[in-house]
C-alpha cells in the first residue's frame, strides 16, 4: 500500500512538473506580449494590466485546456494531437520568432484586452501540451498553471536571456514536448494491437521521438550557421 500511494504521488509530481516545463518553454512569447501590451501605461496602471490580463488569460487556458481534455477521447485526436507536438517540439529549435508587432494601449482595459486576445491565439500549443501531460486531470492543469505563469510574468526577461544566452535548454524543452508526444500517442487506444508488437514501446518510442527532434533540430541549425 505504501508503495503504491509512493508510485501515485510520483506520477501526480512528475505530470506537474512536466506542465510546469511546458509552460515555462512556451510560455516566453505570452510574457513578451504582456509586456509589450502594457509599456504605454501609467506606471500605476501597468501592473493592474497585467494582473488583470494574466487572470483572465490563466481562465481561459484551464477552460480550453479542459475542453482539450475531452476532445482527447475522441479517436485517433490522440495520435493527431502527439504529432502535433512533435511538430510543435521541432517548430522550437528550426524557427527564430520575428519580432511581435502588438499594439500599445493606453488604457488599462485596452491593454487587458490586448494581453487577453493575444494570449488566446498564441496559447493553442501550451494548451495542447499542458493537456497531454495532465493525464486528464483539470485540478493539476489548474496547479500547474497557477505556479508556471506568475514566473513566466515576472521573470520572462530572465527565461528569454536563458533560453538565447543557452541553446541546450531550448533543446531540453524540445526533448519536454517530443516526449509529451510521445506519451500521448501511446495513449491512443485503437494503436494498442499495433505498439503491442514493438518491445519496450513505452521505452523506446519517447526515446526514439525525443533523440530524433533534437537530430533534426541540430542538424538544421549547424547547417544554418
Amino acid at each position: 500500500m505504501e508503495l503504491l500511494f509512493i508510485d501515485l504521488n510520483w506520477e501526480l509530481l512528475k505530470a506537474v512538473l512536466i506542465i510546469i516545463g511546458l509552460d515555462l518553454i512556451l510560455g516566453g512569447d505570452n510574457a513578451v506580449v504582456i509586456a509589450m501590451a502594457s509599456r504605454n501605461l501609467p506606471k500605476h496602471h501597468q501592473n493592474r494590466a497585467i494582473v488583470l490580463g494574466t487572470s483572465l488569460a490563466i481562465l481561459i487556458r484551464v477552460a480550453l485546456a479542459t475542453v482539450a481534455i475531452y476532445l482527447l477521447t475522441i479517436p485517433y485526436v490522440q495520435l493527431v494531437g502527439g504529432l502535433f507536438l512533435f511538430y510543435i517540439a521541432l517548430k522550437l529549435l528550426i524557427e527564430k520568432d520575428d519580432d511581435l508587432e502588438i499594439e500599445s494601449s493606453s488604457t488599462l482595459i485596452g491593454a487587458v484586452k490586448t494581453i487577453v486576445v493575444a494570449d488566446l491565439i498564441m496559447s493553442f500549443d501550451n494548451v495542447l501540451a499542458i493537456a497531454a501531460a495532465s493525464n486528464q486531470n483539470v485540478i493539476l492543469i489548474i496547479f500547474g498553471l497557477a505556479v508556471s505563469v506568475p514566473i513566466i510574468i515576472f521573470g520572462s526577461k530572465i527565461i528569454l536571456m536563458m533560453m538565447n544566452k543557452y541553446p541546450a535548454i531550448v533543446y531540453g524543452g524540445a526533448s519536454l514536448l517530443a516526449y509529451t508526444s510521445a506519451d500521448l500517442i501511446l495513449k491512443e487506444e485503437r494503436l494498442e494491437h499495433t505498439f503491442a508488437y514493438i518491445p519496450n514501446h513505452h521505452l523506446m518510442l519517447p526515446l526514439m521521438l525525443v533523440f530524433l527532434v533534437c537530430l533534426i533540430g541540430y542538424s538544421y541549425n549547424f547547417r544554418r550557421n
